[in-house]
């Protein structure tokens, strides 16, 4: 998908208050600073469309963009915050759950994990409690620029083992970068899929 319109519609901590119901949307998630906003700025070729930080816990609610009028994304805030109190985590974790198995023009949740290190318990915990709700999903293997290609590869694995103690079947996989666009067309591709379906 080409790009030439993308705006940010606002931001919610409760998924019931949220508006723009009428267009399919596709929600990016993962463990805090795992380089969300970063992707989705690469998605749609915008620099700061998605606030980014060094810091993990930079998006602290729901946040929506409309794309091209066709689409919808969804930042969510990233999972595993470690500088944040057990209420505010509870809080996050709330607002996550609300949303995934409330909001009715969800498609698609793309999981983004870091391939740089060995599959996380937070990671594969999450990606099975959303298995257990037939959410629709996606995982993308993030920041991929930064290792060769053997390493992604055992990393893949290493993410494939560890689901398939649960899983019949693991979900589609994605290899990313948001430094040079590596993955951008095959996710536009599933989104242009989805909703032609």
């Amino acid at each position: 998908m080409k790009v030439n319109s993308a705006k940010y519609l606002g931001s919610w901590e409760k998924s019931d208050e949220m508006s723009n119901e009428k267009l399919p949307e596709f929600a990016f998630i993962g463990r805090s600073n795992v380089g969300k906003s970063s992707l989705i700025n690469m998605l749609t070729e915008r620099k700061e469309l998605a606030r980014t930080s060094s810091k993990p816990g930079k998006t602290q609610m729901l946040n929506l963009y409309n794309i091209e009028d066709r689409v919808q994304i969804c930042d969510l805030p990233g999972y595993g915050y470690a500088k944040v109190s057990k209420g505010m985590r509870k809080k996050f974790q709330l607002m996550i759950r609300n949303y995934l198995l409330n909001r009715s023009n969800l498609y698609c949740l793309f999981v983004l994990v870091d391939l740089r290190i060995p599959p996380q318990e937070m990671d594969i915990d999450f990606i099975n409690d959303c298995g257990a709700n037939e959410i629709p999903m996606i995982l993308i293997g993030t920041k991929a620029d930064k290792l060769k290609t053997e390493e992604i590869e055992a990393s893949k694995t290493a993410i494939a083992d560890k689901l398939l103690e649960v899983w019949e079947e693991i979900p589609p996989f994605i290899t990313s970068s948001s430094n040079v666009g590596l993955g951008k067309n095959e996710i536009w591709q599933v989104v242009e899929e989805a909703i032609k379906n």
